[in-house]
């Protein structure tokens, strides 16, 4: 299993052989069709990220292996390539390393600077909403302790 940090590096390193910007939209976009489809039982009220101006659904739930399963969608193609990016680094980790875990890649790859304001308050409400979610299931793995 690699770690959080391993999978952000692997993400950068796709991100630097592309020299232009249209490319790396266009390689978002691809992440995000690649992205595994959510089964519609999961496309509620209650998994939408609020704070996305674009509709995001947020499916998380933590096995009895104690590791996080992501699984995510959007109705907005960048912004699904976004979410899959999040869900490729974090899917698999502990609730604590989710917690711990500085999302480096955002920044390296330049995206954080060539996102609109919606869209960077979307990214921000999403990483924030998988946090909730990795505070919520450490508190309950601590409870049954």
């Amino acid at each position: 299993m690699t770690t959080i940090n391993e999978r952000q590096d692997a993400i950068i390193e796709e991100f630097e052989g592309f020299t232009d910007w249209m490319d790396r939209y266009a390689y978002i976009i691809e992440l995000g069709n690649a992205l595994p489809a959510l089964d519609e039982r999961y496309k509620t009220a209650d998994n939408l990220i609020d704070g996305c101006q674009s509709r995001v659904w947020l499916q998380a739930d933590c096995g009895d292996d104690g590791v996080m399963h992501l699984q995510a969608d959007s109705d907005a193609l960048i912004v699904k390539g976004i979410i899959a990016m999040l869900v490729r680094v974090l899917d698999g980790a502990t609730p604590q390393q989710v917690l711990d875990a500085d999302l480096y890649f955002i920044e390296r790859i330049g995206l954080r600077e060539h996102l609109s304001p919606t869209r960077s308050n979307g990214l921000l409400a999403m990483v924030k909403q998988v946090r909730a979610y990795a505070l919520a299931f450490k508190a309950r793995q601590e409870a049954q302790q």
